[in-house]
Order: C-alpha cells, then sequence, then structure tokens
C-alpha cells in the first residue's frame, strides 16, 4: 500500500502518478484524504478528553482528601468517558475505511515508466537469439503432443473441466525435468535458497502481497474465503517474512519455490484457449528477492537477467518489454515481461514477469529492517516467474520439433530428462 503520509505530503503528485495507469483510481486519492483528516481529528479529540479525563481525576482524588462532595464531577467524568468510547468508535471506522481505501489503490509507476494505455505501447528492451529455422511448415504444440501421447485434455475435462490438462508419460517426465532444471538453476548458480511452502495460503497472506481485495474473482477461496488456493509461488515466499524485522546484512534475501498455481481466470475465447498456452492450473518456478530500497532497481536488472538465463541455457529465441503505465500491474512500480517465441503459435509468449514492488507489499504485511540509525525502515521486494510453465513447454516442443515428428531436448536439459530427445 501507499505512505499515507507522502500522499498528505504530495496529493496532486500521486493523483498526476495514478492518472497514467488509466483507471479511476487516482479518484480514491481525495476520499482517502478526507477520510484521514476525519480520523486525525478524532484522534485530536479523544486524546485532548483523554487528558481532560486524566486531570479531573486528579482533582476528584484531592478533592475527597478533603472531604468535599465529588458527585457532580464524578458525573463530568463519566460524561466524558462516554464521549471518549463514542469518538473512539468513530476513530475505529475511520481507521478501517482508510486502510480499506490504502489496500485498493494500485501503487504508484516509476518516474521513467513508459507512456501509454495498454500493452500496444510496450516498448522492446532487447532481443536474444534467433527465431528457429524449421525444415516444413512449424507444427503447434497440440499437434506435436497429440502424436507423441504428452497431453491428455479429455481425461483432464473428465476430471476437474475445461482448462485443465493431464500431462502423460514423457510429457509428465518433461515437465518434471524444467522444474527440476530451473530449481537447480537459480539455486545452484544465482545464490537463491529454494523453498517448498504449503499450496494453501491464508487470507492475510494474499492481502499482504496484494492479491486481495482487487484479484478476489480470480482466486479459488476455500473454507469461506479465509484460505486461497496459492495463485503464484510469491504469496508464501515473500510471506515467509509478514511481520518481521530482517537484518540488513541479510540483503539480498533469495528464495526460490516450485508451486502449481490456481487462477479461477482461464482466457477469453480465442487462440490462448487452444493447448495448455492459459490454464486454471499450471506449474511455476518462482524467485522471490527482499532488498535495501536503495538496490531494488539494481535488483530487477539482476532477478530478469536470472530469469532470462533459463531460457538462453535451453537456447530459446526471446525477448524482453518494459510494461507502459497502462499495462502495468497493480502492485508494481516498475516490471519487464520476458517472452519467448512459439513458432507453432508464431507469436511471442510471456513467460516470466519480473517485477519491483518497492516497499508496497512490505507495507501491507509489515516486512521491514533496522537502518544504520536504528530506525524500522519498509524493505523493498521483487519478484518473478524463473520461469512459468507450460508456455515454456509450448516453446520447447515447437522450437525443437523434427521432421519425423519427434523433438529434441536441448543439451542443458538432457541430463535431467534422461534422453536426447522424445519420440
Amino acid at each position: 500500500m501507499l505512505d499515507i503520509r507522502a500522499v498528505r505530503e504530495d496529493p496532486e503528485g500521486v493523483k498526476a502518478q495514478l492518472k497514467t495507469r488509466g483507471g479511476d483510481a487516482f479518484g480514491q486519492v481525495d476520499e482517502l484524504l478526507r477520510c484521514d483528516e476525519v480520523r486525525r481529528a478524532a484522534e485530536t479529540e479523544k486524546q485532548k478528553l483523554q487528558g481532560d479525563r486524566k486531570r479531573i481525576s486528579k482533582e476528584i482524588g484531592a478533592l475527597k482528601g478533603k472531604g468535599e462532595d465529588t458527585t457532580e464531577i464524578e458525573a463530568q467524568v463519566r460524561e466524558i468517558g462516554a464521549q471518549i468510547s463514542a469518538i473512539g468508535r468513530q476513530v475505529e471506522e475511520a481507521d478501517q475505511k482508510q486502510r480499506d481505501l490504502l489496500l485498493s489503490i494500485p501503487n504508484l509507476p516509476h518516474a521513467k515508466c513508459p507512456a501509454g494505455a495498454d500493452e500496444t505501447a510496450n516498448p522492446e528492451v532487447r532481443c536474444w537469439g534467433e527465431k528457429p529455422a524449421l525444415d516444413g511448415e512449424a507444427r503447434d504444440h497440440v499437434a506435436i503432443a497429440g502424436d507423441l501421447g504428452l497431453l491428455d485434455f479429455e481425461a483432464a475435462t473428465k476430471i476437474s473441466g475445461s482448462g485443465f490438462v493431464v500431462f502423460r508419460g514423457q510429457g509428465a517426465k518433461l515437465e518434471r525435468a524444467l522444474i527440476q532444471f530451473m530449481l537447480d538453476t537459480h539455486v545452484g548458480e544465482h545464490g537463491y535458497e529454494e523453498v517448498s511452502p504449503p499450496f494453501i495460503i491464508q487470507r492475510e497472506c494474499m492481502i499482504g502481497t496484494g492479491q486481495l481485495p482487487k484479484f478476489e474473482e480470480e482466486a479459488y477461496g476455500v473454507l469461506d474465503g479465509e484460505m486461497y488456493l496459492a495463485p503464484t509461488a510469491e504469496v508464501p515466499l515473500t510471506n515467509l517474512y509478514r511481520e518481521m524485522i530482517v537484518k540488513a546484512e541479510q540483503f539480498p534475501i533469495k528464495v526460490a519455490a516450485y508451486t502449481p498455481c490456481f487462477r479461477t481466470e482461464a482466457g477469453a475465447a480465442g487462440r490462448d484457449t487452444r493447448g495448455i498456452i492459459r490454464m486454471h492450473q499450471f506449474d511455476k518456478v518462482e524467485i522471490v528477492n527482499i532488498v535495501h530500497p536503495d538496490e531494488s532497481f539494481a535488483q530487477l536488472e539482476t532477478l530478469t537477467a536470472e530469469a532470462e538465463k533459463i531460457l538462453q541455457k535451453l537456447g530459446l529465441h526471446y525477448r524482453v518489454i518494459e510494461l507502459c503505465a497502462g499495462d502495468l500491474g497493480a502492485n508494481s512500480t516498475k516490471t519487464y515481461d520476458i517472452e519467448v517465441w512459439a513458432p507453432g503459435q508464431g507469436q511471442y509468449l510471456e513467460v516470466s514477469s519480473c517485477s519491483n514492488f518497492v516497499d508496497y507489499q512490505a507495507r501491507r504485511m509489515g516486512l521491514r529492517f533496522k537502518d544504520a540509525d536504528g530506525k524500522n525502515v519498509f524493505c523493498h521486494t521483487l519478484n518473478g516467474s524463473g520461469t512459468a510453465l507450460p508456455r515454456l513447454f509450448v516453446a520447447l516442443l515447437e522450437t525443437y520439433q523434427q521432421p519425423d515428428g519427434s523433438v529434441a531436448i536441448p543439451e542443458t536439459l538432457r541430463g535431467h530428462f534422461g534422453a536426447d530427445k522424445i519420440g
């Protein structure tokens, strides 16, 4: 969430930054400030009344010591007490309303965030590799996997409905090999601590990383909304440090995990609904960093390079784009998307979104560190997919398809997969 003090100090500047996102979030700033003014005025009045009650209570004691009647003045204290209770309720109500507003207002785009209303305005930052030259027309992953028996949509529909898939045989093995390969790379080469977290998450953890309240309709809630299936490993990984004061010498804190991810939204009608490009359940390796505020933008470059390394090691052509203000996620101040080329789709597919949230998440979850002066300061948090499946699975099948219908396995993956080809 935003710092209410920063909003008070420069409300017009905050509104101007929010306007670059599009939508009407900037309109909530005035409502937030009105609520804050009411809350602060009520809190001031409450403190004044508490002071009056304390002063008069001392007077009662003095009067009783002299043997004087205190009936009238005691009634006055009781009246003040009733006023304090009433104002206390006003403070609590205003406090809750202010928090609700702060939870609903998105993060501020960073100063140099590209202008634009949607993804068509996202500039390309860099490109790696070349589009593969295939022998013959590129087949898509559905055809390739169908011939090789790697994916079973019919069985998944029977078990869970549309938007799910069963990986079978060498398809399941390839999925597992990719997960292990990514974890081994991030842990062994990039210095991450591997974590295996729970896949069911408490509501306050979802609020802490910003999935709630904004994206509640996209989440699978259980136990009347008190628990949720993990939409991404970002949630349990970042919440490992919720309500903690970490030591500055721990920075950068780097944790990685594999989890299945669950999202009710599986895409609108169109090409993305074919095959496994957009699913209700999918596997992902996530990387999370917790860093000193002075280092977060430099660390975003490092984290993005770490996610890119996965695609480089697999020999997959990709591009990196920076999200414009209108396409930026609600929690992020700066984001790079990594998009891998899928020949059978004839398009790039997003496999990683690497974001710097600055103190937006840390403020929601009470994640701080002690600075050199011993003051508690909010950390900065970052995360990225390192990377997401099954789009990586799609790109690999379509990039390494062979004329005889088989699929070659990249050399760097063969040790994990145990063979040099499928089929």
